[in-house]
């Protein structure tokens, strides 16, 4: 049994259950709701050319159509009919700001009669970055930096995002008066459309109070122009993001067409294909990297000791969104190292694997994979890395001291060293993390 090619295959199944040529068309509106008027298609997100070309390949020939959609540098591709930009990820940088700007613009000129097709995956929030009159893109950019670098969740940091966007947490939607088709596919924990893309044609429950409160719980030096227009709104001075229930809804759908938990399901297939039990953990682990991969290591000593609560074989299947924490949490705590250390090399799904590696050593008859399903893990260029019972054993026989580099948030260098990166290039979609542990 190649249990590499066994792990790798899984990880093509759960990629391919979320792929957006093969998902996209089945939820395109009905030739009743195609417009009088003109279609503009706009998106954003990793997946967003990939939705794009699907709508293209698609949509009416005969119907007016054009749109722009935004994603990562390296994403993207030439379309037809649908114009291309690349801007940056996880920081927003003024190709974004100039995109999310000329977005905007389109929006607005569209009336009654015309339709407009959004495109929301991953990634969107950093990629349409458009700050609020008095906020500039450098304040944006650093208040992001620093609570990524704090590893505070996604939702936390799209909280924030929301109040400082003229186009996120509702605004495109409510700068529309065109009906709103939008087509997400989902990223982020519990698949609420307000969180992916920080839900630009979404309700946005969130308040200008809790995206103080989210600065202040993690210590966040921002900036005086962002706390002006925070502390303004906090007190009712400036116009909230749209909630639910408002108006600017009345002719928005948002549409859910793929998530992780999807993806979780395919892969379980493949295993169930290969004779494999699978079980699903849940689609939804948060946490630090490296603390998670310490529950899922007891959880699979139970296993191999006792055979409880699963028998082996079986493979554990899991996905969310963890974090690696790179500064005090907030608390007075430190995550990881004492300080920042810009120097690490590596993401989440590296970092988790090489602490499951570690706290399994001397554990026989394990085999792992952690991946980014985007194709891209952290600050390098791979998806993320493969591990089994033997990693730490080589490794010291190579000199690499796992628990040094797992310190210093150099998870890659240990996997780069046993050749053991995975490599896929971008995947055109991205339904947050795959993480797998064979127990045989």
């Amino acid at each position: 049994m190649n249990h590499r090619k066994l792990l790798l295959n899984s990880f093509n199944a759960a990629i391919a259950a979320a792929d957006p040529l093969r998902i996209v068309p089945r939820h395109l509106p009905m030739p009743l709701k195609l417009p009088k008027g003109r279609t503009l298609v706009i998106g954003a997100g990793k997946a967003a050319v990939a939705m794009a070309l699907a709508v293209e390949n698609h949509w009416q020939k005969d119907a007016a159509m054009n749109g722009i959609v935004l994603t990562r540098y390296g994403h993207g591709m030439p379309l037809e009919r649908i114009k291309v930009i690349e801007a940056g990820h996880p920081l927003p940088d003024a190709h974004g700001e100039q995109a999310a700007r000329d977005i905007l613009g389109e929006v607005k000129k569209l009336g009654a009669d015309d339709f407009l097709l959004c495109l929301v995956s991953g990634g969107g929030s950093s990629l349409l970055s458009l700050p609020v009159a008095g906020v500039s893109l450098n304040d944006l950019r650093n208040v992001t930096q620093e609570l990524l670098r704090c590893g505070a969740a996604i939702q936390e940091i799209n909280t924030v995002r929301k109040h400082l966007s003229a186009i996120q947490g509702g605004r495109l939607a409510a700068s529309c008066r065109a009906p709103v088709w939008a087509l997400i596919i989902s990223d982020v924990t519990g698949d609420d459309p307000t969180h992916v893309a920080s839900g630009p044609c979404a309700p946005d429950p969130s308040t200008y109070s809790d995206a103080l409160e989210i600065l202040e719980r993690y210590r966040i030096n921002a900036s005086a122009a962002v706390l002006e227009i925070l502390l303004a709104g906090a007190d009712g001075k400036r116009d909230e993001t749209p909630k639910p229930g408002d108006a600017v809804f009345r002719n928005v759908e948002n549409h859910v067409i793929a998530t992780a938990h999807d993806s979780l399901l395919a892969a379980a297939k493949y295993f169930h294909e290969q004779g494999i039990p699978a079980t699903i953990l849940g689609d939804a682990i948060t946490g630090e990297s490296r603390d998670v991969a310490k529950v899922f290591a007891a959880l699979v000593r139970e296993i191999r000791q006792y055979g409880q609560p699963w028998k082996p074989p079986v493979a554990l299947i899991s996905g969310g969104e963890t974090t690696v924490a790179l500064c005090g949490n907030g608390h007075g705590e430190w995550s990881g190292v004492s300080g920042m250390n810009p120097g690490g090399r590596g993401g989440r799904n590296t970092e988790f694997l090489l602490s499951l590696a570690i706290e399994l050593t001397g554990v026989a008859g394990i085999h792992a994979l952690a991946c980014d399903t985007d194709g891209i893990d952290g600050s390098e260029s791979n998806a993320g890395a493969i591990m089994a019972s033997d990693s730490i054993h080589r490794a010291k026989q190579m000199g690499i001291s796992a628990q040094a580099l797992l310190a210093s948030h150099n998870a890659y260098t240990f996997f780069e060293q046993l050749d053991d990166l995975v490599l896929t290039g971008p995947t055109r979609t991205n339904v947050n993390d795959y993480r797998v542990i064979l127990v045989l």
